[in-house]
């Protein structure tokens, strides 16, 4: 098996391994499910299928578009008004990656909460528009026209397109790799979104829309609201130590975080346990401090980085489909499927 086969023999079991959770986790989307349980259940059934998660799961609940995951404590989102639990009438999108050797499945879906079908035409054109985009697929496609056939079904149905989010070209271990993916018309001569779609690569297809006029998403809370962190891979533990950028036990901390996780986005909850071995006596809130200062620390020597949550600009219902795609010869290939 060449190293192309055993690649894509990767690629598929993590994109199957992807779109089974999502499938399942579909029937945890009920009226009085906390936004917590869904996630933890999406992360358990990644790990009992023989994958790990790529990023952790998130969970975006009506003008939210996403990058949210609940942290340790289970605080919602700042500015979020009300309970993370979810009610009739929620325009919910869940979103989750799988990795198998780095290899990575992404896909997401928009559920209603309790069948109110109250948003059937936006989640049909949502759906749709990840669909046309998925048809253009092929090699030598310009990028511009993939925005095109992404934009169009939302358009037709009444709903904006958002601009400034994108589909991600996906390499092993590295989640966003260079290529955006348009779900828009920008247009031929758009910098962003120059060259053409490239045989033997994987691409995330993920559109947005929403009902809001702008077609926009705006960050909310501060830098690190979304609780998901990533090991940027422009410095190292190592590097960081040498500089004395970094004191022992920070260095160790940082070279546990490259271990584990490499450069695929992590939670604040599955790392924040880390500090129960070398303080074992603090309470909550020392332990909390500390873990604020190493945060703080390894984000100014530019080793970690954070993410924002994001919504809506103007608060309208956002909807998203997403699959990854291998793109061959003959088109494109599905990979996140049952």
């Amino acid at each position: 098996m060449g190293d192309f086969e055993e690649g894509m023999k990767y690629w598929r079991d993590a994109g199957h391994v992807a779109r089974r959770t999502l499938e399942a986790m579909k029937d945890e989307l009920q009226p009085g499910k906390t936004w917590h349980e869904i996630i933890e259940a999406a992360e358990r059934f990644i790990h009992r299928h023989g994958g790990k998660p790529a990023f952790p799961g998130t969970i975006a609940v009506n003008n939210i578009a996403a990058h949210f995951t609940t942290e340790h404590t289970v605080s919602p989102p700042e500015g979020w008004e009300g309970d993370m639990v979810l009610q009739k009438g929620d325009l919910v999108k869940i979103d989750y990656g799988v990795h198998i050797k780095g290899h990575i499945g992404d896909n997401a879906l928009t559920f209603e909460v309790g069948n109110t079908n109250n948003h059937t035409e936006q989640i049909k054109a949502a759906r749709e528009a990840r669909d046309a985009a998925i048809e253009m697929m092929h090699p030598g496609t310009p990028w511009h026209k993939v925005g095109e056939a992404a934009a169009q079904p939302s358009l037709d149905a009444g709903f904006q397109p958002i601009r400034n989010l994108c589909g991600h070209q996906l390499k092993p271990w590295v989640l966003h790799a260079g290529v955006s993916v348009p779900s828009y018309r920008c247009g031929p001569d758009h910098q962003g979104f120059k060259g053409v779609v490239e045989e033997g690569s994987v691409y995330a297809v993920e559109p947005f829309n929403t009902t809001g006029e702008q077609g926009l998403i705006k960050n909310m809370g501060p830098s690190n609201s979304s609780n998901i962190y990533r090991v940027t891979g422009a410095t190292t533990s190592r590097k960081a130590r040498a500089k004395k950028q970094l004191k022992p036990l920070g260095a160790q901390m940082a070279r546990n975080l490259e271990e584990r996780y490499e450069t695929l986005p992590f939670a604040e909850r599955w790392a924040y346990p880390m500090l129960e071995k070398p303080f074992p006596d603090a309470d909550e809130a020392s332990r909390q401090s500390k873990w604020n200062a190493l945060v703080k620390k390894l984000v100014s020597i530019r080793f970690l980085e954070t993410y924002h949550v994001l919504a809506c600009a103007d608060d309208g219902m956002v909807g998203q489909f997403e699959h990854t795609v291998a793109v061959t010869s003959g088109g494109p290939e599905i990979l996140t499927v049952e």
